[in-house]
């Protein structure tokens, strides 16, 4: 006997990449926080308010860069944790996964030339083996390979040092830029 499936939705455990999400999020969390410790929930109030100023100004600045872009496609050489922020904001994103097959890197090396795309992204980490294959076999050969933070690997060190969530996501906001052109 058949059975209908129903088409299970697609989740991304990423959702602290779209700033869309960390509006929701912060104003959830300072909900939370005023009603566990109401003696302070003027100022969870304010600063949730003040904070998702900042993410929203961020998040038109996103758009806006979308929206400028002459090619609204990014090509990852790695794997691809930024769906929410690709949904938000209107572009697309080709990747491939750890382990690419020469179909795969012969694939994206071709989407590259089509697209005249500048560059090739990769996540942080020390290897970028798959996105640098990626630039060897285009026409051009001399594609960057720039790096998107998807946050995975902050410490608490990097916290220390200043690295705040602000920060990662304007850093990924210059080389989203670069990447759209």
């Amino acid at each position: 006997k058949e059975h209908d499936h129903e088409e299970e939705a697609e989740y991304d455990e990423h959702v602290w990449l779209s700033l869309k999400n960390a509006q929701t999020l912060c104003s959830a969390i300072s909900s939370m926080l005023q009603q566990i410790d109401p003696d302070n929930k003027d100022t969870y109030a304010a600063n949730a308010s003040a904070y998702i100023k900042k993410l929203s100004a961020l998040d038109a600045d996103y758009q806006a860069a979308v929206n400028a872009a002459a090619c609204k496609t990014v090509l990852f050489g790695d794997r691809f944790p930024f769906r929410y922020l690709a949904e938000d904001y209107g572009f697309a994103g080709c990747s491939a996964e750890s382990e690419a097959s020469f179909e795969t890197i012969s694939f994206l090396a071709g989407k590259v030339d089509e697209l005249n795309l500048p560059c090739v992204l990769t996540i942080e980490g020390v290897q970028h083996k798959i996105a640098e294959t990626i630039v060897r076999n285009t026409a051009a050969k001399n594609q960057n390979v720039l790096m998107m933070d998807s946050m995975q690997s902050t410490t608490s060190k990097d916290a220390a040092n200043g690295t705040t969530y602000l920060s990662i996501m304007e850093r990924n906001l210059s080389v989203l830029k670069e990447a759209l052109g």
